[in-house]
């Protein structure tokens, strides 16, 4: 079976195909940079790059994977949750595009493409197992037992960690995306005596607040000249406050639920302070770490695609009506 997946739910244009037999053919990405200009993303901007990428991106994707539109069995999209405008584009072009090649498609849940990203290369992560997924929008603790089987541990319960960063960087001048701009700086700096919160550690519970530490951080910007060795101290201060936070609640999660495979998946998990930390953490209670490819880590047609030939597989198919949710938890999402 092979399978179309489009990803349109922010400000990446991701497309991919992937063969149930012979794995992921092509894959392409096109991330909008203009919005570099605002500090953040313009939904409506968002929205028109992607009605004009998505073509020619699908295009060429086919061309990479050899194969025509014809030769495809079905078309899996981004339906939620993210930015109506963007879903909206990503959906309409994956319907009318399976209903004019008489082929299914299937609206996937982004953040279990995320999930289901380590399977993706060639040493997944079996079933069951505990997922952190932290992103620019997203932070949870997941026990995944299965596809469409996920009870949530606990989540942010204000800014998400990728959320944080980018507020970090604006404040410190580094620009956008905030998560590569910050750890590049926080190479740069030395722990000088900057004390940062590691919100929620000192209680029980398995929940996120990344809000407090935005404002602590803002807080120690105004005490002094932002000289570039003290943006730098910062930016390294923050970093640290962040994967200590992180690393304290898998610890945790891990002893709770027993489990000895770790997911990480989401844009911040490409940051390397945290895969070092995670490692040592995981390690204190015999468990192993899994990540996607970094290429995969961030919003990517791939691992929609990979999510619909699952879903596919099992029977799933779209109803005749067309629609996105924006917000979708995902303790909605049922077994396929």
């Amino acid at each position: 079976m092979r399978i179309l997946g489009i990803e349109t739910s922010c400000d990446d244009t991701g497309v991919a195909v992937y063969d149930s037999e012979n794995g992921l053919l092509a894959h392409a990405l096109y991330s909008q940079l203009g919005h570099q200009a605002f500090g953040g993303v313009v939904p409506e901007l968002a929205s028109r790059d992607h009605i004009q990428k998505l073509l020619p991106l699908v295009e060429d994707v086919l061309r990479q994977a050899g194969v025509t539109r014809n030769a495809l069995d079905g078309v899996a999209y981004t339906a939620g949750p993210g930015l109506a405008g963007a879903l909206l584009v990503g959906a309409s072009f994956a319907r009318a595009l399976a209903f004019g090649l008489a082929i299914p498609a299937l609206g996937i849940h982004h953040l279990e493409g995320h999930l289901l990203a380590p399977h993706l290369e060639g040493d997944p992560p079996p079933f069951p197992f505990l997922a952190l997924l932290v992103s620019g929008g997203h932070t949870l603790l997941a026990d995944v037992a299965g596809v469409g089987r996920y009870r949530i541990l606990g989540e942010s319960r204000d800014d998400a960690a990728g959320e944080a960063f980018d507020k970090t960087a604006k404040a410190l001048g580094l620009g956008y995306p905030g998560g590569p701009a910050v750890a590049q700086a926080a190479a740069q700096g030395q722990e000088r005596g900057i004390t940062l919160p590691r919100p929620l550690t000192d209680r029980p519970g398995l929940e996120f607040s990344f809000s407090g530490l935005k404002t602590a951080v803002l807080r120690v910007i105004g005490e002094g000249p932002l000289t570039a060795s003290r943006r730098a101290d910062i930016a390294y201060a923050f970093q640290e406050a962040v994967v200590d936070t992180l690393a304290a609640k898998c610890e945790r999660a891990l002893e709770l639920t027993g489990h000895t495979r770790l997911v990480v998946a989401g844009g911040v998990g490409a940051n390397q302070r945290l895969r070092a930390r995670l490692a040592e953490a995981a390690a204190t209670k015999g468990a192993r770490v899994y990540y996607p490819r970094a290429a995969f880590c961030t919003d990517n047609g791939a691992m929609i695609a990979y999510a619909g030939s699952v879903r596919f597989a099992a029977g799933a198919r779209d109803t005749a009506a067309l629609g996105v949710r924006p917000r979708w938890p995902l303790s909605e999402l049922a077994p396929p």
